[in-house]
């Protein structure tokens, strides 16, 4: 039986991938690559050239960390396929001495499955989860800002756990004047502590992210246009004739909102590789195509975005973020 269930075990982190974006490589871990708040989900599913706008990018980039994000709070949920659902919370804090500092936590639960063997044989219910949890900060150095952030990550399916570490560095520029910024991240830079079974070989899904987002002037629209996956360009393995074009777009997220109040925005996001590798043969549906909505009143924003990972349905994402500093210090009228 044991040996059953470490095949099941086995099995499943290669097949985890499958209920969120599509990640070219290795399975482990990928977890963190999905999104699991709702700007992010919106947006196409990867942004890392927004300073100051959302302390749940932190989690993307640490250096989109900024000091209008202090005392900052923000929880998410995100209801995916079956039983799937994913969790977040983020916090940002200044300290009188070091600064601005955060942290997050990003849980995904699996739900109650049932586990067979490789002989097809059931054996038994099991739940299964992983858990992100970041602690950082960021400065600005000149026209520049720099962060980091140190992630701890654990994951247990059917009884079996694996530990990680691993370090996101990140770097950010504002233009002064223009509605203009682009960011650079390197994310997971780490380690596996202790894998599922000496049989595992799991790694930490490392990726180099780069990006700009800007706003033409006198049009109600800001456009995030970011570079994924650059340090492993064949994602189209398998087929025959992808083109440089096919190849180039799906290392493209873009995302677009649409700025119809101050106090009201919309989101769209298109993935390109989710696109074609979550699409069926003959059809594509939703795949790979984001929208969302976000509300702004006072110190609260309230989000809500839809993503399409398969033809099928998509997974459903609300966030509510509080400004506790206006809301506590300096008093609200709503």
């Amino acid at each position: 039986m044991g040996n059953r269930k470490i095949y099941l075990v086995l099995l499943l982190i290669q097949l985890i991938p499958a209920l969120g974006m599509a990640q070219p490589g290795d399975g482990s871990f990928s977890f963190m690559d999905v999104p699991s708040f709702a700007r992010l989900t919106g947006l196409g599913g990867y942004l890392v050239s927004q300073p100051n706008a959302d302390v749940n990018l932190v989690l993307t980039n640490p250096a989109q960390s900024g000091d209008s994000l202090d005392y900052s709070v923000s929880v998410s949920y995100m209801d995916y396929f079956a039983d799937v659902r994913k969790m977040q919370f983020a916090y940002q804090h200044r300290f009188n001495r070091a600064g601005s500092w955060f942290a997050a936590v990003d849980h995904i639960g699996y739900g109650s499955l049932e586990g067979y063997d490789e002989t097809g044989q059931a054996i038994g219910e099991f739940k299964s989860g992983e858990t992100l949890v970041l602690v950082g900060t960021s400065h600005q150095v000149g026209i520049f800002r720099l962060g980091a952030s140190l992630k701890f990550i654990s994951s247990n399916i059917a009884g079996f756990g694996a530990n990680a570490v691993a370090l996101d560095l990140g770097g950010t520029f504002k233009h002064p004047e223009k509605d203009l910024s682009v960011g650079l991240a390197v994310r997971n830079l780490g380690a596996v502590i202790s894998d599922y079974d000496d049989g595992a070989a799991s790694d930490l899904p490392f990726d180099v992210q780069a990006g700009v987002s800007f706003k033409p002037e006198f049009m109600p629209l800001r456009f995030h246009l970011t570079l994924f996956n650059l340090t492993d360009w064949d994602t189209a393995e398998g087929l025959e004739d992808p083109g440089t074009a096919d190849l180039f777009f799906r290392h493209l997220n873009v995302g677009t909102e649409l700025l119809l109040h101050k106090r009201v925005h919309v989101r769209f996001g298109y993935n390109h590789l989710n696109r074609k590798e979550l699409r069926l043969d003959n059809a594509a549906g939703g795949a790979g195509i984001s929208y969302g909505i976000v509300f702004f009143v006072k110190a609260f924003s309230f989000a809500y975005s839809r993503g399409g990972y398969h033809v099928a349905g998509g997974a459903h994402n609300v966030t509510l973020t509080i400004d506790t500093k206006s809301l506590f210090r300096k008093g609200i009228k709503l």
